[in-house]
């Protein structure tokens, strides 16, 4: 008899290891402590409940973060299929619509024979049988501290999510649809706020003077690069938000037949297409200091604001001194942690980890040797990084390229690089799976189309 298999956490990455071992015919208890008590970020009963973007960001395979989405659509992820079934528009990028997502995940799982979903808050580890960790960057704080004999020293970063406001409310006289480097003719997915250089330089003073909300706990604050709140990217200097998330370029006004000075995007935020969340505009500012930017903004001067952007923090392990390449404790081999505990930072990078785990229960409790994932892969990567790191201070990263080992031969231009990425990454996943006799669950082709 397999011993019992408790997974603690229902985001993205508890969700995957449950759904990948049930379907495994692995049953498994899964513990989610909404509604019984709610993290500071989370409002949705549901499961996968996403916080801080709607985007899993770039979709093609030749960016690493689609190379990691093929991967898992290849194992046949959950997560990768419900975000297909509810996607919203969003050019190259996979973007879903919140609520939808969060509510098909949740009738999947509490629908499956082999999950037992328990809506409990879990405040210690389980005496026995296997554990896999995957309570997410809010892990609440009773649960830590009987995490710290196991993990040692608590680590954390601060991460903050952006302003939704009515698209019904936005003023398209002055904005435009468009997808950046579009075709001609072409009507984009994102929605295009653009702004000159006065304007600009007033939206960036207004944003420096802004109040913020203090977290009452606030202690050293450490943002993660890739969701910089806004006024952090502002005291870099004035052009920051030029060449970052408000850069015009490829992004033409139909009225002036230019580029703005700069342009602020929106992203639709449902399949209705009603709501459109202000990409980059993460931030920690007061709600009525949101208010005052977001309105100085052209286009969006009498926008309706649906949800005011949020601060919170994020908490993950050491884990290069505590995870091996399996997600798997070094010490306790019945102990697991995926998702942003882990280490690892992103939507698609919290699901690949929860698969991963799953793989390897599953491989323990029927007695096989772990799985080692080719290193050529988005999959292998992501496990090399949060067991090898040997930097003084781990901090968690975005699946990318250079997270991959070196192409051989001669140099080649960018896109015939990132092309022989992703031919090597295929090739070397499906011969990973017919030895490990894993069956693929899409047409897994080698070859470069479609790309």
């Amino acid at each position: 008899m397999n011993p019992p298999i408790t997974i603690i956490g229902a985001g993205l990455a508890g969700c995957e290891a449950a759904w990948q071992l049930a379907e495994r015919q692995i049953p498994v208890t899964l513990y989610e402590m909404k509604p019984e008590r709610f993290s500071p970020a989370h409002t949705n009963p549901d499961l996968a409940e996403l916080v801080c973007s709607n985007s899993l960001r770039a979709n093609r395979p030749t960016n690493a973060a689609g190379l990691l989405k093929e991967e898992m659509r290849a194992l046949g992820s959950l997560i990768m299929e419900v975000a297909e079934n509810t996607k919203v528009a969003a050019g190259n990028a996979l973007a879903v619509d919140r609520d939808l997502f969060a509510r098909e995940i949740t009738e999947k799982i509490e629908a499956h024979p082999l999950i037992t979903t328990i809506r409990r808050e879990i405040t210690s580890l389980p005496q026995e049988g296997v554990v896999i960790i995957a309570s997410g960057p809010l892990t609440s704080e009773a649960l830590t501290t009987s995490l710290e004999p196991l993990v040692g020293k608590r680590l954390y970063f601060y991460d903050a999510t952006a302003p939704i406001v009515a698209a019904d409310s936005i003023d398209y006289e002055k904005a435009f649809r468009a997808n950046r480097y579009a075709d001609e003719g072409e009507e984009g997915d994102y929605i295009n706020c653009p702004l000159d250089e006065s304007q600009y330089l007033k939206l960036i003073k207004t944003i420096a003077e802004g109040d913020l909300i203090r977290s009452r706990d606030f202690e050293d604050e450490k943002v993660f690069e890739g969701c910089m709140p806004i006024e952090a990217m502002v005291e870099r200097g004035p052009l920051t938000l030029a060449y970052g998330p408000l850069k015009p370029k490829g992004l033409k006004d139909p009225k002036t037949g230019r580029e703005a000075y700069a342009t602020v995007q929106l992203r639709s935020e449902n399949q209705a297409a009603s709501m459109f969340n202000l990409v980059g505009f993460q931030t920690r500012l007061t709600f009525p200091w949101q208010e005052k930017i977001i309105h100085l903004i052209p286009g969006l001067e009498e926008a309706d604001i649906l949800r005011f952007g949020t601060m919170h923090r994020n908490t993950f392990i050491d884990a290069p001194r505590v995870l091996n390449q399996f997600f798997q404790h070094q010490k306790e081999s019945s102990i697991f942690f995926a998702g942003q505990i882990s280490g690892v930072e992103g939507y698609p990078e919290s699901t690949a980890s929860g698969l991963i785990a799953a793989l390897q229960v599953a491989a323990l409790v029927n007695n096989r040797k772990l799985f080692t994932f080719p290193k050529t892969t988005a999959l292998g990567a992501l496990s090399s990084h949060i067991s090898n790191d040997h930097s003084p201070n781990f901090q968690p990263m975005n699946i990318n390229f250079g997270l991959l080992p070196p192409l051989e031969g001669k140099k080649r231009r960018k896109r015939n690089r990132l092309l022989a990425y992703v031919e090597r990454a295929r090739r070397d996943l499906k011969g990973w799976c017919d030895s490990n006799s894993i069956v693929l669950k899409t047409n897994y082709e080698t070859t470069a189309k479609n790309l």
